[in-house]
């Protein structure tokens, strides 16, 4: 495994880093989230991602059973506030009250005393910013999480957040956005202004939702038990990369990969990596060989020409409009 610094910060990341959205606590039983987790350590990955309202809370109770008994110094745990956890109409959003009973509840599902990391899930138009990052700066300074990051962020947010921290004397130093060879929005503003604030990208999807893995065809209905047919969360994401010409471009993408050597996932992965203000790329698991397959891309250099063959294969059905980065525009 090799590791990146986190932004500009001191902490050091796995370049391949375990995250449990979707599978842990809904689509995987218990035994074999905890197998993935397993091989995730067994790989050499350190760093697990996870938020609050992933499967309506479990998936962190899971990802902290799993983690049980590890040393938790060699470990770099992060979680994420935003999105409903309950009924009420507090138990959302970043308001000072919803931040500092959520950071308890995470501690307690997680069974730690600290997260290294804590991010806003989203951006909450409904609260005023210096509100968050006050009760940002109450969780680091009390020792609950050790740095603060955003997710899907914009670029004017993100600036104007990082003013605010340094007031506050905090480190924000991540940003958790969608990137992946299709889905590339974060490259004309939120890259350029991350780099120049010293803010490090830990980016979910790198396999565009599994598509970029190669084995939905075109013309074809999905595999039975893949991420497409499951309604009740899957499918409403997948739903933009499943047309005929995505998943033509995707299947030239074959050759590329197997003449790299790599895998169709392992390229995926290995081709976020490639961006310097990528800190890690969060992959998921159902089963354990997916760990040990993706943990390959960790340390891969492709070469240029390579690079240039794959936007070339894609660029017609890339997304890189940089509005796509948005967050509700009210509470959910």
């Amino acid at each position: 495994m090799e590791f990146r610094h986190l932004g500009r910060s001191g902490l050091l990341v796995s370049e391949i880093s375990y995250g449990n959205w979707i599978t842990h606590g809904s689509q995987v039983e218990e035994e074999a989230a905890t197998a993935c987790v397993r091989a995730a350590l067994d790989t050499g990955i350190t760093t697990f991602d996870t938020a609050d309202v992933y499967a309506g809370t479990k998936a962190e109770e899971v990802l902290g059973r799993a983690l049980k008994g590890e040393r938790r110094e060699g470990l770099e745990i992060f979680t994420k506030v935003f999105w409903p956890t309950g009924p009420g109409r507090n138990d959302r959003g970043l308001s000072r009250k919803h931040i500092m009973e959520s950071i308890n509840g995470s501690l307690r599902r997680l069974q730690t005393d600290y997260v290294d990391l804590y991010q806003a899930h989203r951006y909450d138009y409904s609260t005023p910013l210096e509100e968050t990052m006050e009760a940002f700066a109450d969780i680091v300074h009390s020792g609950k999480a050790h740095y603060i990051g955003v997710s899907e962020w914009k670029a004017s947010q993100i600036r104007e957040a990082h003013g605010l921290a340094r007031e506050l004397r905090i480190p924000l130093v991540s940003n958790q956005p969608q990137y992946s060879m299709l889905w590339r929005v974060i490259e004309a503003e939120v890259i350029p202004t991350s780099e120049e604030l010293g803010v490090g990208q830990i980016v979910w999807s790198p396999m565009a939702q599994g598509v970029l893995s190669g084995k939905y065809l075109p013309g074809q209905p999905p595999p039975a038990g893949s991420r497409a047919t499951d309604e009740k969360s899957g499918a409403g994401f997948i739903a933009r990369f499943m047309t005929d010409e995505v998943l033509t471009r995707v299947q030239r993408l074959k050759p590329l990969a197997e003449q790299a050597g790599l895998t169709m996932p392992q390229l995926a992965v290995a081709w976020v990596l490639q961006n310097p203000n990528v800190s890690s790329a969060i992959v998921g698991a159902s089963r354990p060989e997916q760990v040990h397959d993706n943990v390959k891309a960790a340390g891969v250099k492709l070469d240029a020409d390579l690079l240039k063959a794959i936007d070339e294969i894609v660029e017609p059905v890339t997304e890189r409009d940089a509005a796509k980065t948005e967050s509700p525009a009210q509470r959910p």
